[in-house]
């Protein structure tokens, strides 16, 4: 294997390892759902098919290429479908969409009010 083969390859195996951590740290920071969501998609999408790139070149025109570009195009149709389809669910559902600056306060609060809430159904259910 030449060697600009193999910087090519390890360069995407690195990008994808990035995107996949920077996703990671997207899903945790994200304020609600749907951004949650959307950093999980991109993270599925983006870090998964440049590893698999990677790994293409890797592995070069043999048959494990050809299952690594099946995988790929797999990966490429069904993750975007895939979160389209959770979100529409979601929405259906009636999911809230968290909006403006505060959208971080509002889940927050919201959190909290649902903590309370629950907490007080377990006193009134104590007392019976």
């Amino acid at each position: 294997m030449s060697a600009a083969v193999e910087i090519a390859s390890w360069i995407l195996l690195v990008g994808g390892a990035l995107f996949c951590v920077i996703g990671a740290i997207g899903v945790l920071r994200m304020p609600d759902f749907y951004a949650r969501t959307h950093a999980a998609g991109i993270t599925d999408t983006m870090g998964a098919g440049l590893i698999l790139l990677g790994l293409l070149l890797q592995a070069g025109p043999t048959l494990i290429g050809v299952k690594l570009l099946i995988i790929l195009g797999f990966m490429e149709l069904v993750g975007p479908t895939a979160g389209h389809a959770l979100f529409k669910a979601a929405y259906a559902d009636g999911v809230k969409v968290h909006e403006g600056e505060d959208a971080a306060e509002q889940v927050a609060a919201e959190t909290a009010a649902a903590e309370d809430d629950t907490d007080s159904e377990a006193g009134d259910a104590d007392s019976d």
